[in-house]
């Protein structure tokens, strides 16, 4: 199925509940619930925003890395699909597009980018985001001020995300240190 409508396990539902307890329960500020479009991180924010008592809004910007388009890889399971992404990776061409319905991984960086440097400066304090940890570890990318725009970098990117801690479930928080400047950190207990 495309990479967007893939739903969440049992698995994945019971920590989305979970994970409602390690969030604010009592935000200062009338809290905000986004999530990427993608069908798992909605439903893996539905919880928390019902806790809250308000809706979740769709953010486009938080929306996974979807590298190959889904037409390519229709019918295929994780062990047929992994050869297809392993050579994405090992070309590390940030302007290859595989597929019509997929995506750069320099439209990727840039999309990130802009949440970062758009959309985050905007949003109220104790606002909630509920997305993929590609997307999580680009972000750790670029506030460490790590470029994406070309081979070297996109294979360093790679390397950095896959030893990134990024279980489901997992909480960070981007936290302003100075007007435009962000720091993102690891938050295991609810604060």
């Amino acid at each position: 199925m495309p990479h967007a409508l893939i739903p969440l396990t049992a698995l994945g539902r019971q920590q989305a509940i979970d994970l409602v307890e390690r969030l604010p329960a009592r935000p200062v500020h009338p809290v905000r619930v986004f999530a990427s479009p993608f069908v798992r991180a909605m439903d893996t924010a539905k919880p928390y925003a019902e806790r809250m008592g308000v809706s979740v809004e769709l953010e486009p910007l938080l929306q996974e890395f979807d590298m190959i388009d889904p037409a390519l890889i229709a019918g295929m399971d994780q062990a047929q699909r992994r050869p297809i992404a392993d050579a994405f990776w090992q070309l590390a061409d940030p302007d290859k597009r595989m597929g019509d319905q997929a995506e750069t991984f320099r439209a990727f960086a840039g999309r990130v980018s802009s949440f970062l440097a758009d959309r985050l400066p905007s949003l109220p304090d104790g606002t909630v985001c509920f997305g993929h940890g590609i997307w999580i570890g680009m972000a750790a990318w670029q506030l460490l001020g790590f470029s994406a725009l070309d081979s070297d970098a996109m294979r360093q990117f790679r390397r950095f995300q896959n030893g990134m801690p990024l279980a489901n479930g997992i909480v960070y928080r981007l936290v302003e240190l100075a007007p435009g400047a962000w720091a993102l950190r690891a938050n295991s207990l609810k604060e």
